[in-house]
């Protein structure tokens, strides 16, 4: 069997800000751009408690705390100490996946060090980080990805907590159904609706009716209910595209309400930018109006996309290329890609592409 373990820095910016500038210890801080426009990058716990959180707006965190202090972001830095926190890991193992700068999944099944025990394993890694940077990571350990992931959250900041083989299907059962791999807002609320609320009550219902409900997302639904994940842990590889995407409880028709959600997606998208350190080129909208029927619409531009102000007016561009006023809106997302990786002395001319991309479900 396995042993996975997901390691997840806490509040990684703020607490790389925290750690260089004493005087924003103990107080609340929020890395990002402090502008009418600004998105907040990353939270420090003590701006969590008064419920502000990444890809929220600034004005909105500012509002809900008044005394917020708005550090501006520095990723450099933060690339620099990501490195030194990814030098532990291969210490450890070669089997390593990252997801963004501040959080990846090892495979210790067969250490370099030897060490039988996973979690004496995370107990090590999360002391050397912490020796190195003065930063606290916290970690989860099951058998497969899905149950590492969700247990890193168990214990943050600084613990760790393992899920074990015997264990799983009580742990699971017991979760809320937001807390599972894959179930974002909009899913959890179809989930409602059914009256499915905790994963035992989806493990009741049938793999037949989820993949009615859910499509392709209902497969993984019902084996991640029943702790079932076996996707490997991928060695580092260039990533392709950065993307997310909303599913609507109920279909948008009004173009008020479409543009809103369309500033939403790309307030998300660009926070993923940022926590994945991608650089792409090319901006594809996608548009889904029921279970069969959807279009993307892509443009490449000549510099990076990475910036709200960038992104935006490219994405209303895309939008009014396509027929949405004649049909409501399912489903919407948004993703970077053409990783920029091009010879520098090349250059790129716009264009446009029409095709079908894999989105990332909710």
């Amino acid at each position: 069997m396995r042993k996975i373990i997901h390691i997840d820095m806490d509040a990684f910016f703020a607490s790389v800000e925290q750690r260089d500038n004493p005087e924003l210890r103990g107080k609340p801080i929020a890395v990002g751009f402090d502008g009418p426009r600004g998105v907040v990058s990353t939270a420090s716990y003590e701006a969590r408690v008064y419920g502000v959180h990444s890809a929220m707006s600034m004005a909105q965190a500012k509002r809900r705390c008044s005394q917020l202090i708005v550090v501006p972001s520095h990723f450099d830095k933060y690339k620099e100490v990501s490195r030194q926190i990814h030098a532990v890991f291969h210490e450890y193992t070669d089997l390593v996946e990252p997801i963004s700068l501040d959080e990846a999944f090892l495979d210790v099944t067969d250490n370099k060090m030897g060490i039988e025990l996973a979690v004496d394993v995370a107990k090590e890694i999360k002391q050397k980080i912490f020796e190195r940077t003065s930063l606290t990571a916290s970690a989860g350990i099951s058998y497969n990805k899905l149950l590492a992931k969700i247990a890193s959250d168990m214990r943050k900041p600084n613990g760790i907590f393992t899920v074990h083989p015997d264990r799983a299907l009580d742990f699971i059962g017991k979760l809320p159904v937001e807390k599972l791999w894959g179930v974002g807002p909009k899913t959890a609320d179809r989930m409602y609706e059914m009256g499915v609320f905790t994963g035992e009550q989806l493990r009741q219902i049938s793999h037949e009716h989820l993949v009615q409900v859910f499509g392709k997302m209902g497969h993984v639904y019902y084996d991640f209910s029943r702790g079932i994940d076996n996707r490997p842990v991928v060695v580092a590889h260039e990533r392709k595209s950065v993307g997310c995407e909303r599913t609507f409880l109920e279909d948008l028709h009004i173009e008020s309400k479409i543009i809103i959600e369309l500033y939403h997606i790309t307030l998300e998208l660009v926070e993923r930018l940022e926590r994945t350190d991608f650089k792409g080129r090319t901006l594809t909208l996608k548009l889904k109006w029921d279970a069969t029927t959807q279009i993307t619409r892509s443009i490449t531009q000549d510099k990076i996309l990475r910036a709200k102000d960038d992104i935006l007016p490219l994405a209303k561009q895309l939008l009014k290329d396509t027929d949405y006023h004649d049909r409501p809106i399912r489903l919407m997302g948004l993703s970077v890609s053409s990783p920029d990786n091009t010879d520098g002395n090349a250059e790129p001319k716009p264009m446009w592409i029409e095709g079908l991309l894999p989105f990332k479900e909710d």
